[in-house]
């Protein structure tokens, strides 16, 4: 059988891991950079040394990208052209990525949608590849940086990915036992966060505050923070796509190969047309698209 896999969206730790699992099969192809390269024929053989290579390790070493276009008919057309010269299309990606493979579901080609975003905001899955491992580095991020914060009686804000999607900041506030965290503008109380500061260095500690991204610039909330003060009390810190780039979890590649030994069922069974999503437990739950 002919499979080809896309990347589509911001990559997530563990696409790579996917990747090298679906390569035993004989004949693995790839679109480079996602649903671009499926219009633009930018589709080769996958070298399944180089994913071997890689298969431990963060991004995607097919390529991602956002791509708009193909919600524009003339280009989804010729993509979904090209995913007709094979017997299945498996897709990783993000809600966007999950309607462009429901698309072509719809346009007679046998595809299957991964969920793969460290944002965990996949519709009906409770989880999806990437989202531990950027949890990780968000909480090795606070762990390393806190010693030197509480030293100084300072506080540090801590920026989290996640677009407009707050799991992460949730998750990784979490685990740290974090001080305050900010997942919404509602949570943006500058004057209960001014006190919390005050009480804390009172007592000779630090303070930890986790800020999920694209609320405000972190610059910003802590340049009105730090007005309340006679020196500069709170630092910034954006943990950014140190999320993206730390190496796969061990959680994280024991979730991936799940996922794939779904696929790879679906597949030899000639089972199209189907989600592979996650329930709470962290068992597979496939459904129709």
């Amino acid at each position: 059988m002919k499979i080809l896999i896309l990347c589509s969206g911001g990559d997530a730790p563990g696409m790579n891991r996917f990747i090298y699992n679906l390569s035993k099969f004989n004949e693995v192809y790839y679109a480079r950079a996602g649903f671009k390269g499926l219009v633009e024929g930018d589709i080769f053989p996958l070298d399944k040394n180089e994913a071997k290579k890689f298969k431990d390790e963060a991004g995607a070493i097919i390529l991602s990208s956002r791509y708009p276009k193909f919600q524009e008919r003339k280009y989804f057309f010729k993509g979904v052209k090209n995913a007709k010269d094979f017997d299945a299309v498996i897709v990783l990606g993000g809600n966007g990525s999950f309607h462009g493979a429901k698309e072509l579901a719809e346009n007679e080609v046998n595809a299957i949608f991964v969920p793969a975003t460290i944002d965990n905001d996949v519709e009906n899955s409770s989880y999806s590849i990437g989202f531990d491992s950027a949890v990780s580095q968000g909480v090795y991020a606070v762990k390393n940086s806190m010693p030197s914060i509480n030293a100084f009686c300072q506080a540090c804000l801590f920026e989290v990915m996640g677009r407009k999607c707050s799991e992460i900041a949730k998750e990784v506030s979490k685990q740290v036992s974090a001080d305050y965290t900010i997942c919404e503008e509602k949570d943006l109380k500058f004057k209960a966060i001014e006190k919390l500061i005050k009480e804390r260095r009172n007592k000779f500690l630090g303070t930890s505050i986790i800020v999920r991204e694209n609320i405000m610039p972190i610059s910003e909330i802590a340049e009105r923070l730090n007005n309340s003060f006679k020196e500069e009390v709170v630092k910034t810190q954006v943990v950014g796509r140190l999320q993206r780039g730390g190496k796969p979890t061990n959680k994280e590649l024991s979730l991936v190969n799940k996922f794939s030994d779904a696929v790879i069922s679906l597949i030899k069974s000639k089972n199209f047309n189907k989600q592979v999503l996650m329930d709470e437990n962290y068992n597979i739950k496939i459904l129709d698209f």
